[in-house]
């Protein structure tokens, strides 16, 4: 057993570790205003799925661990060789399927867009060579927040990060359009983290959150998140959280969503987000509520008829918009329906059919003269993103449906890179030049 408030060291595995190249912890965002809470919880949860954050990337372990200390110490001692999926899944299990569902879908479109190397392999990518020692962390200091949330806090060890740009799996035509070799880092680059030295610049440690879920622990990348937020924002945890409350089908669960933004309810938005993979928001949202108290008015529109088609994806179910109708409060008419790969929106005074032809139009009068094959490029993304429509991802739990807005955000990206071709991105690289 540990004696309370001492720093206790832990050695990990002396081997060489591989995987991402990794970050710093996250840092304290800058000051803001109590209201900026809110905003700075959605920017983080969407730079979370663009990979913003990578402290979580140095662990992978099968299962959780006995105490809040021993999950953070496994966030750096069971890493294995480049194991993307792996190392993602070091995370709470309905957190990590977050990011480990798209990752087989989204290196496979990589590939077909020749972005990465047809050898590349998500479960071994090379590149970055990690090694920690010496960590430690403050056992006493650590915060319980209640039965399933205790913050840990890192204050010392070191990371050794060697980077190799020239073995990471990229396609090489992509390479030489994305960063000639000239403007490529030679050679291995290596650079040192100490932790404690950057705990003394802050004058904190590093907090860390981790989760109890059936009985084990786990570091969690969005409850740290929020935790920096919360403690950004000078507002402690809340005392209680807002509870699931999912609809009846998919299609309901986005309807439902669709209304409560409307109405300016946040309360019930919060309510129709999954209680697993968004727990995060259920414990916080109190405090959302209390900061966003006068920030937002009800439109007074309701939504009259929504029509839509669900399909599986991956670890959920994708709902796409083909009709909607919505009246305000003084009763005005907007529509918009799906005829094929256009969308036709009417209101009282008229009425637009959009199709990919004539997106392309007001794109190249907007930035005057477009080269053809840019033009191409976009009549791909066009009709790709038109003929698969709005789709919003919902996941089901307990028999009820929830709006995913992570998976939503993945497959927002994933539409975006179906609806392109091979080449494209090569193209739009040489006109951005």
């Amino acid at each position: 057993m540990s004696t309370p408030g001492w720093q206790q060291p832990y050695q990990p595995p002396q081997q060489p570790w591989y995987g991402y190249p990794p970050g710093y912890p996250p840092p304290p965002p800058p000051r803001r205003r109590r209201r900026g809470l809110i905003i700075g919880l959605v920017i983080a949860l969407v730079a979370a799925v663009g990979g913003g954050t990578t402290w979580y990337l140095l662990a992978k372990r099968a299962t959780g661990a006995a105490t809040p200390t021993a999950a953070a110490l496994n966030l750096a001692s069971s890493i294995s060789n480049g194991d993307l999926v792996g190392v993602l899944d070091s995370l709470a299990p309905a957190e990590a399927a977050l990011f480990t569902d798209p990752v087989q879908d989204t290196t496979k479109e990589l590939k077909r867009l020749r972005v990465l190397d047809e050898n590349a392999d998500p479960n071994a990518l090379n590149g970055v060579q990690i090694k920690s020692e010496h960590l430690t962390f403050d056992e006493a200091g650590a915060e319980q927040v209640n039965d399933h949330l205790t913050i840990t806090k890192l204050t010392g060890g070191t990371l050794t990060v060697t980077s190799d740009f020239s073995r990471l799996p990229v396609g090489k035509k992509f390479l030489d359009e994305a960063l000639p070799g000239s403007a490529r880092p030679q050679g291995p680059q290596t650079e040192m983290i100490d932790i404690a030295k950057e705990v003394r610049k802050t004058g904190e440690p590093v907090r860390i959150a981790t989760v109890r879920v059936d009985g084990e622990w786990y570091p969690s990348l969005l409850y740290t998140i929020a935790d920096y937020a919360l403690k950004d924002a000078h507002e402690p945890w809340p005392s209680t959280s807002i509870p699931a409350a999912g609809a009846s089908s998919a299609k309901e669960a986005v309807q439902q969503m669709v209304q409560a933004a409307l109405d300016a309810d946040l309360r019930r938005v919060i309510e129709l987000l999954p209680p697993d993979e968004m727990a995060v928001l259920h414990d916080v949202g109190p405090a959302i509520l209390q900061a966003a108290q006068g920030e937002t008015e009800p439109s007074g529109a309701r939504v009259t008829d929504f029509q839509a088609q669900t399909s599986a994806v991956t670890g959920g179910t994708r709902v796409t918009l083909t009709a909607v109708r919505v009246e305000d409060g003084d009763g005005r008419v907007f529509a918009a329906q799906k005829m094929g790969d256009c969308y036709e929106v009417t209101d009282e005074d008229s009425s637009q059919r959009m199709c990919a032809d004539d997106l392309i139009d007001r794109i190249g009068d907007d930035a005057g003269s477009v080269p053809s094959d840019v033009r191409e490029v976009l009549r791909h993304l066009a009709t790709g993103i038109l003929h698969q429509g709005v789709g919003v991802v919902t996941t089901e739990t307990g028999g009820k449906y929830y709006v995913s807005p992570i998976r939503t955000l993945t497959e927002q990206g994933m539409t975006v890179l179906r609806s392109l071709q091979p080449g494209d991105i090569d193209t739009l690289l040489k006109f951005a030049r």
